[in-house]
């Protein structure tokens, strides 16, 4: 009995250490770039590695709130889960429209709630599954599925608080670099304007000098050319200034190039 207690501490320790060094590796992405996909396949390993599941499979939400697949440990989870996709119905999709975790522990019982995923996931082999949300507060983000072969066979409650956790560590990374991007996205559409604000200012000014107007008149031209011509009026204004576009043809001085 001693010999056994001994290998069951080890093994625990041998868990904790693995973990850790899990969770350090996802705890990275929120101060490192990364790539999502190869964080959650890790995510996905590491639950069916550490875990007392067979398989495992994540489902994303895109910017457009539609779920995708973007992780699984197998063929067999792959397919599964494209058909929780295509059916709009399974633990997964139901976890991730509620964001609290869904729990069965024998398929075979739930083929009235899920006609689709039910017969399709004991085909392959899977015979009870939980689903965790990647939720922080109220918006949810995602539903990690985990997959056991056998009937009745919960995981236990600590499993199921290290897989949470994992889920929610990755939650937060994905969070983060969604924000980062937004703004990133919204900081180079205002450099882009304030860039096209500028070359307007300068191509009024060399209007202003070569059609002898002031700067309102020059700004009508630029914005007259630019209408009738189907273009962007700061794409326009670059031409000009970079001189690719001829401060005669937009004054109407002349149609042709130079």
């Amino acid at each position: 009995m001693n010999g056994k207690r001994a290998d069951e501490e080890t093994w625990v320790q041998g868990r904790g250490a693995v973990l850790a060094e899990r969770f350090v590796a996802l705890a990275d992405s929120l101060v490192a770039d990364y790539d999502v996909v190869e964080l959650l396949e890790g995510l996905v390993a590491t639950c069916v590695e550490m875990l007392d599941v067979e398989q495992g499979g994540l489902l994303l939400s895109d910017q457009r709130g539609n779920l995708q697949l973007i992780a699984s440990s197998s063929e067999a989870t792959r397919v599964v889960e494209l058909l929780q996709l295509q059916s709009e119905e399974g633990p997964c999709v139901e976890c991730v429209a509620t964001g609290l975790p869904v729990t069965v522990g024998d398929l075979g019982t739930e083929t009235d709630r899920w006609p689709t995923f039910a017969p399709a996931a004991i085909s392959e082999g899977f015979m009870a599954v939980h689903a965790l949300p990647l939720r922080l507060r109220d918006q949810s983000i995602g539903g990690l599925n985990l997959f056991t072969t056998k009937a009745g066979r919960p995981l236990g409650d600590e499993d199921l608080r290290i897989a949470q956790a994992l889920a929610d560590v990755a939650t937060i990374g994905i969070l983060q670099q969604r924000t980062i991007s937004r703004t990133s996205l919204v900081a180079e559409q205002l450099q882009a304007a304030l860039n096209s604000r500028i070359a307007i200012e300068q191509a009024k000014g060399v209007l202003a000098e070569r059609g002898k107007l002031d700067m309102q008149a020059s700004f009508e031209r630029l914005r007259s050319y630019a209408r009738d011509n189907n273009r962007k009026l700061g794409d326009v204004a670059a031409g000009v200034v970079q001189g690719e576009m001829s401060a005669d043809v937009v004054l109407g001085l002349r149609t042709g190039p130079r």
